[in-house]
């Protein structure tokens, strides 16, 4: 878990995102225009919410289910889920990575549930065969699902996911 920052405001200084001079437009200074003019720093990688993880999971399932029955490749879906897992392990934020670390499954029934039930819409006998394309499809993705929620689980655990274990117990017990 990254360390918090334990410096405040100094006397007199306002927040960053109240004007300092309380109202209007900023003035441009000397300074000022040198600040602009100054190159940015080290871009920081994206970060994604714990949900936006989630549902990134869950979009790159339904769009690997959907080319699957498209182009009759079985193992289209697990290697989205698998990608889309790795991703948002990376990317997501690393107070999220509690709830990201338990989802992917979850996330992976709910796309192949919509895309299923997509495929199945029309045929007669909907259920049946919404059941039976559910059940043959998370047969054949099984490998894919295990080796995505560990890729999930291994990446976490060195962006931090202890510590957000350790904060977790500590609010349940009544100390946080």
């Amino acid at each position: 878990m990254p360390p918090h920052k334990t410096g405040g405001l100094e006397s007199g200084q306002a927040p960053y995102f109240v004007r300092s001079n309380g109202r209007g437009r900023p003035t441009t200074s000397k300074s000022a225009k040198a600040v602009q003019a100054s190159p940015p720093g080290p871009a920081r990688p994206p970060r994604l919410t714990g949900r936006g993880g989630v549902l990134l999971i869950v979009l790159c399932s339904f769009v690997g289910t959907m080319l699957a029955n498209l182009l009759s490749a079985p193992a289209v879906p697990g290697i989205a889920f698998t990608l889309a897992c790795l991703v948002t392990a990376v990317l997501v934020r690393p107070r999220d990575l509690l709830s990201l670390s338990v989802s992917p499954p979850i996330a992976y029934f709910l796309a192949v549930v919509g895309a299923e039930s997509m495929l199945a819409a029309g045929n007669d006998g909907f259920t049946r065969t919404l059941l039976l394309g559910l059940a043959s499809r998370l047969a054949e993705v099984a490998p894919w699902l295990f080796l995505g929620t560990a890729l999930v689980l291994v990446v976490a655990v060195f962006r931090g996911l202890p510590g957000n274990l350790r904060t977790l117990v500590e609010e349940l017990n009544g100390r946080g």
